[in-house]
Parts: C-alpha cells; sequence; structure tokens
C-alpha cells in the first residue's frame, strides 16, 4: 500500500493510498482536520464523513478522477510521464513528480511518521516551519529566469519540452497549451517550489503551431474585454521577449510578507465527479454515431452547483454572464475545466474566468467550431435561436427575463468597449490581423444576439 500526503497549503488534511493489487484509490481525512471547526472536504465528492453505503471501487473512482483533474494533459502529461521516467497511466507516481505545486492550494508529498506530518503542520501554522521536519524540495532556492532565457527556451521547444527545466518538470496545471508557473517578485521572474513560496503568475507563450501563433494576443484582446465589460477574471498582461508571452496571475494566491498563501480551488470537472475527459459535453465527439451522448459538462450541471454556494444569486448571475461571453466572443472550447470555483468552509465561490479566446479569428481549420457545451440544444453560433437561449434558461433553472436582460446588456457593453479594448490592445503589441479579425466576429456576434433578446421572451417554455 503506498500513502502520499495531502496538505491545503500549510495544513495536513489527509492521506491519498493506493492499493496495487486490486488498483484501488482511496483518501482518508486527517482525525485534526476531519474535526476541525474550520474544516471543509477538498471537493463535494469527497466529503469529510464518508458516504454511507458507498463502495470502495466508487470511492476509488471518485478519488482517481479528482486528482487525475490536476494533472496537465496532452504531449505535456507524456513529457511529465518521460522526465520522471513513469507510465502516464501511473496517477502515484505523478502526484509525487509533480504535486509540489498544483492548481489551488493542494500539495501531494510522500508519507512520513504521522506523527512528524502532525507537528510539521502545527509548526507551519504557528509560522515557525521546522528545518529538519521540511521535505527535501523545500531547500530549494528560487531559479531565476531571465528574458532572454525564456525567449531561448521558447525557440528551443522542439528539442526540449517547455515545461521541463532543469531535469525537473515545472508543470503541474492541467490543460494542454505551453505554460511554466513562476514566482514574480517586480520585474524578476523565478520557479519555485515549497512550501512557503508558491508561483503566482502562469506564463503561456505562443504554441509551436504555426496557425497558432496569435493565440497570446487573441487570449489578451479577449481577457481585456471580459474585464472591461465588468466581469470577473484573471488579470493579464502581455510580454514580448521579444517572443509574446501572456502573464496570467493567479487569483488562488495571495502574496503575505514572508510566504505566498495558497487558496483551494477545484474545477467544474473535479465539482462535479467528472474525468478530465468528460469536460466536454459530448465528450466522444460530434460523429453522428456519438453526437447524442451528452454525459459530459454542461451548464445545466454547472449550474446545479451553485446551491452550494455562500452567494447563490451573485454566482449566478457570473455564470450566466461567463456563459453569454463566451457565445459573444465565440470561445467553442469553454469546457467543464474552464470553470472553477473556491472550495472552503462556506461552501463552493465561483471563481473569475480565464482561457478567454475568440476560437474563429485563429483560423485554424483543426480547432473545433462546435461549442464544448450546448446552448439548449445548439452546438454552433447559427444554431443559436431565442427558442436555444430559451431551453438553456429553463435546463438552468433561471427565469427567461434574467437571460433576457444579461444577454442584451452584455451584448451592448462589448460592442461599446470594444473600440477601446482593441486599440489598448494595440499598444500592447497584439497584431492588427487579429484586433480586426477578433472586432469583426465579436461584431457581428453582438449583433445578432441582442437582436435575440426580446424574443426570448416570447418562447412557450410550457413544453420544453
Amino acid at each position: 500500500m503506498t500513502r502520499l500526503e495531502v496538505w491545503l497549503d500549510q495544513d495536513l488534511v489527509g492521506w491519498l493510498s493506493h492499493d496495487g493489487a486490486k488498483n484501488q484509490f482511496a483518501f482518508a481525512y486527517t482525525p485534526d482536520w476531519r474535526e476541525g471547526q474550520r474544516s471543509y472536504p477538498i471537493s463535494p465528492r469527497i466529503p469529510l464523513v464518508p458516504v454511507t453505503g458507498q463502495t470502495p471501487e466508487s470511492h476509488s473512482a471518485e478519488v482517481r478522477q479528482f486528482f487525475e483533474n490536476l494533472l496537465p494533459e496532452g504531449e505535456a502529461l507524456d513529457h511529465a510521464a518521460q522526465a520522471n521516467g513513469i507510465a502516464k497511466s501511473n496517477l502515484v507516481g505523478l502526484m509525487v513528480a509533480l504535486g509540489k505545486e498544483t492548481t489551488g492550494a493542494l500539495r501531494v508529498a510522500v508519507a512520513r511518521d504521522d506523527t512528524q506530518a502532525r507537528n510539521q503542520a502545527i509548526d507551519q501554522r504557528n509560522g515557525r516551519p521546522r528545518e529538519d521536519l521540511r521535505h527535501d524540495h523545500d531547500h530549494d532556492e528560487p531559479r531565476r529566469v531571465t528574458r532572454e532565457e525564456l525567449s531561448e527556451r521558447i525557440r528551443r521547444r522542439a528539442e526540449l519540452p517547455f515545461s521541463v527545466w532543469d531535469g525537473k518538470v515545472r508543470l503541474s496545471i492541467a490543460g494542454y497549451q505551453d505554460k511554466i508557473a513562476i514566482y514574480k517578485q517586480g520585474d524578476a521572474w523565478y520557479l519555485v517550489e515549497g512550501p512557503r513560496l508558491a508561483s503566482t503568475v502562469i506564463l503561456k507563450p505562443m504554441p509551436t503551431r504555426p496557425q497558432l501563433a496569435e493565440l497570446p494576443g487573441n487570449e489578451y484582446l479577449c481577457m481585456q474585454l471580459a474585464q472591461r465589460c465588468g466581469l470577473e477574471v484573471a488579470a493579464t498582461h502581455l510580454v514580448h521577449v521579444p517572443e509574446p508571452v501572456l502573464f496570467v496571475t493567479r487569483f488562488d494566491r495571495i502574496e503575505q510578507e514572508d510566504r505566498v498563501r495558497r487558496l483551494h480551488l477545484i474545477d467544474g470537472c473535479q465539482a462535479l465527479g467528472l474525468s478530465a475527459s468528460m469536460k466536454y459535453e459530448r465528450p466522444y465527439g460530434d460523429n453522428p454515431d456519438v453526437r447524442n451522448i451528452r454525459d459530459g459538462a454542461t451548464y445545466a450541471k454547472l449550474f446545479s452547483l451553485l446551491g452550494q454556494s455562500p452567494q447563490p444569486a451573485r454566482d449566478r448571475q457570473a455564470l450566466l454572464r461567463w456563459a453569454i461571453f463566451q457565445v459573444l466572443i465565440g470561445n467553442t472550447d469553454a469546457h467543464g475545466k474552464n470553470v472553477s470555483f473556491f472550495c472552503n468552509v462556506e461552501g463552493l465561490r465561483l471563481a473569475p474566468g480565464y482561457d478567454l479566446v475568440c476560437v474563429p479569428a485563429l483560423r485554424d481549420g483543426g480547432l473545433s467550431s462546435t461549442y464544448a457545451m450546448a446552448i439548449g440544444d445548439a452546438f454552433t453560433d447559427a444554431e443559436v435561436t431565442p427558442f436555444e437561449w430559451a431551453s438553456f434558461a429553463k435546463e438552468c433553472g433561471l427565469p427567461l427575463r434574467m437571460v433576457s436582460r444579461e444577454l442584451e446588456r452584455l451584448a451592448v457593453r462589448v460592442r461599446d468597449v470594444m473600440p477601446r479594448v482593441a486599440a489598448d490592445a494595440g499598444s500592447a503589441g497584439v497584431s492588427e490581423k487579429i484586433i480586426a479579425s477578433v472586432g469583426s466576429i465579436v461584431e457581428e456576434n453582438c449583433r445578432r444576439h441582442a437582436a435575440m433578446a426580446t424574443e426570448i421572451l416570447r418562447v412557450n417554455t410550457v413544453n420544453l
């Protein structure tokens, strides 16, 4: 039986164990965490008190899905497995290799003596990490990254994976795109790992595919547009080294005087108990044989989670505006892992938005033109009608008037602020080509959907 410690920032909260013979996983909370007055589960799917009657097999599936959602996907996962000499299906091995710096507050390490681990947790909460009890990786000094080195690493990605630095994988953030997480101090950038320091910024260079060369500028423009429209999103800025790199400030980090505090964050798939492979509503694709299988993440499922929010009305409006904005900018890749929630003693609270991209403006035939999650039964913009918006409202438990009002308001607001956002994006180094392309697509989408807003109220929802 292999066992790993699981920490939330500086609190030891439990143990992840794996029975190799049965290939079953289990998670058990520490007594101190389970009985604490300010304690909370790491996920609604893994409650503090075990579910009565839940089988070991069912519990194992929930645990595996939760922790697998912390891992990168695609080539980034391949590189992480190869660099550490383990199979990419080896969850325990990957957690040991990548678990020092994950999304949110979670840290994973090889389990030690329980008394030692408990003492370390107490000492860290008191601000006195004991030298003799620190994990080996806590001795690592911050590793400086210069602009010149970053530029070189971007150019050498064909021969050296971007996530591997100094022979170590420096990526434990879900997603396909190349990225690393750094600690930013003034104008200096560092690679860090350990309980005291944590990354505060995610760096996303232009992808290696020539067709996606404009992605950093596209995402920067869309993120700035969302912010100017009043949506709560991660702060971004564009840096040229000279290659364009999108800097995304982490909203799951709070920088304090002597350390960086981690905030617990889970994505939509973790909150719903879905694997990363189910992040799309049509998890098996759009082919006629499987397009009617819609077992993945959906807007209705995500809205259902807001019953666990301490401010359900606020989060319901925010999630609705997030969904509408994806349609207005043409972000067909807005899937279940692109929605996250702060998880704490109060429940689940919708986190700021991220990964906002106008996909049609990239002009890449390899990218899907269908929505990751449908508006009603519409998986393309051409299929969206007032009827589909009304269906969406009913499925998500939203009043028609609310959907109509927010659709019209946001469409008008996006059109109003777009010229100023475009001008500022040009000053930041976004190409005129991508500004014009995004602007044209957004203008047409806003015009079309604003015209639908009042028609939504005329839809008879009785038979929907």
